[in-house]
């Protein structure tokens, strides 16, 4: 009878429990719907996979908003609405929409025998990984959530590899994931054989940190991070994204260094906040090592930057640094600041969904990723070379631009931070934010330099039809980084709200 009571009692929780993943949900009718549309509807419709896809995240972004004030927990303590994790999700399917257009503009033109409606459901399946990691505060849903984005992104990578150099690419990153993947599901397991729970919210979670020796604390919580920092490419576990981010078309490039990146954040966010507040030997740890890959991996990613000549293993070096900056925001986030970290995530995604969609139209147009190609052609198209500029000087953090907002409020938390508590990892973390800051112009500026002010002996270029879609959507995004940045209150109030 009291077996029979506690199925009940589990069917019931979960039943309870469904309408706290509509969202998903919606996600998924929407892979299904993709996979028989790239089976059947394909043929006569050729782009009805794409439209599925659109479909489907534009559904699930209005479901979305039914969840704006929720705070319900469900499936046993595995999922938990919050508000960071409802703008996190917000700027997963916004991310998403901009992703899918781009691939399909990419792809439109171009013969593989592959089928190109694949690539959507792989989109929807990450889609619903990245929005299971915000949600959840469980580490085997965590662990769950990391592998569906991680096998979705090595498919994305390698689905339409064309050469030996992005087949290499494919396989050093799945063979890189696949490592630090085990590696943090060995962590999980000793902080379960530590804890007794897998809850890393809860008291009995917390209390069991705390009663275990420090040298086991220390090596389980290294392992989780080695799974964590192969999502977030921060150093030392950035060896991959070079030669993946150049290997990988454009678009799926463009889709790696934002979308993934944005669950990754939310969910080390909430962990981070928890564990930085706890006053116990973890908590210390914690904040050393976020202070010091931050600051390390500004340093490396910038300073590599600097000698890359090809655009999108620069933007791989860059994107790096800026990694090493959104830890420092996270750090913010611990003391309260989710305005300040969601500011910045906003703002990261824009400036990178617009300078990859820039690539992505000269790639199309030169067949070279190459800076030196883009050598006069400022000339040809100002309005295009005007934009990817001004991008870059978003994403240096010079005003008037978003990304310059976005820096000065992380700047001034942590230094709100250094003055209440004096401690020197704060100060180092303000020094060496502001030296890779500057740092970045001198590879930034590199795209004006070649366009406005190197002579150009090439044949006249135009920019095909089938790239102006992207064209448009990377200027319109430009304008954005400058509404905000001139008005940066109209996003801030509406996080704090």
């Amino acid at each position: 009878m009291e077996f029979s009571q506690q199925v009940s009692s589990s069917i019931d929780q979960v039943i309870q429990s469904v309408p706290l993943i509509k969202v998903e949900l919606v996600l998924a009718l929407g892979f299904l719907m993709s996979i028989a549309g790239t089976l059947f509807f394909d043929k006569l419709w050729k782009h009805s996979s794409f439209y599925i896809c659109l479909a489907s995240i534009l559904g699930a972004f209005v479901v979305l908003f039914s969840q704006q004030f929720s705070t319900e927990q469900g499936f046993f303590g595995m999922l938990s609405l919050g508000k960071i994790s409802y703008f996190g999700r917000m700027l997963i399917m916004f991310s998403l929409f901009i992703s899918s257009i781009y691939i399909q503009q990419h792809f439109e033109h171009k013969t593989f025998k592959k089928r190109k409606g694949d690539i959507y459901s792989i989109l929807l399946a990450a889609g619903i990984g990245m929005n299971f990691l915000t949600i959840t505060e469980h580490w085997l849903m965590v662990f769950i959530a990391i592998e569906m984005i991680s096998i979705s992104s090595y498919i994305l990578v390698g689905y339409f590899s064309e050469n030996k150099a992005q087949s290499e690419a494919a396989m050093k990153y799945a063979l890189f994931g696949s490592a630090c993947s085990a590696v943090m599901l060995y962590g999980l397991s000793l902080i379960y054989g530590l804890t007794g729970n897998l809850n890393f919210l809860s008291p009995q979670h917390m209390q069991g940190l705390t009663a275990a020796p420090e040298m086991m604390v220390s090596i389980s919580l290294l392992f989780i991070f080695t799974g964590i920092g192969f999502k977030l490419s921060f150093i030392p576990f950035h060896l991959w994204a070079p030669d993946v981010y150049e290997g990988a078309p454009t678009p799926v490039t463009a889709f790696l260094s934002t979308v993934p990146k944005i669950a990754v954040l939310i969910f080390f966010a909430k962990l981070a906040s928890t564990w930085l507040s706890s006053p116990f030997y973890f908590g210390e740890l914690t904040f050393l090592f976020l202070g010091i890959v931050s600051m390390v991996t500004m340093l490396a990613g910038n300073l590599i930057a600097l000698r890359q000549t090809d655009i999108k293993r620069m933007m791989a070096y860059s994107s790096i640094g800026h990694t090493g900056f959104l830890l420092m925001a996270i750090i913010g986030y611990s003391h309260e600041h989710m305005d300040i970290l969601l500011f910045y995530l906003l703002a990261y995604t824009i400036m990178n969904l617009a300078f990859f969609a820039f690539i992505d139209v000269l790639e199309q147009k030169l067949g070279s990723t190459a800076m030196s190609a883009y050598a006069g052609l400022g000339k040809q198209f100002p309005i295009l070379f005007t934009c990817f500029s001004f991008v870059g000087i978003s994403l240096i953090g010079i005003p008037p631009t978003a990304g310059f907002v976005a820096k000065l409020l992380v700047f001034s938390s942590i230094f709100e931070q250094y003055q209440i508590l004096n401690e020197p990892m704060y100060l180092g973390l303000l020094i060496v934010g502001a030296l890779t800051s500057v740092i970045s112009l001198f590879y930034y500026f590199k795209i004006p330099l070649q366009a406005f002010l190197r002579n150009n002996t090439e044949v006249q270029i135009q920019v095909a039809s089938s790239s102006k879609a992207m064209l448009y959507i990377g200027i319109l995004l430009t304008i954005m980084l400058l509404v905000f940045g001139i008005f940066p209150s109209l996003v801030l109030d509406f996080f704090t709200s």
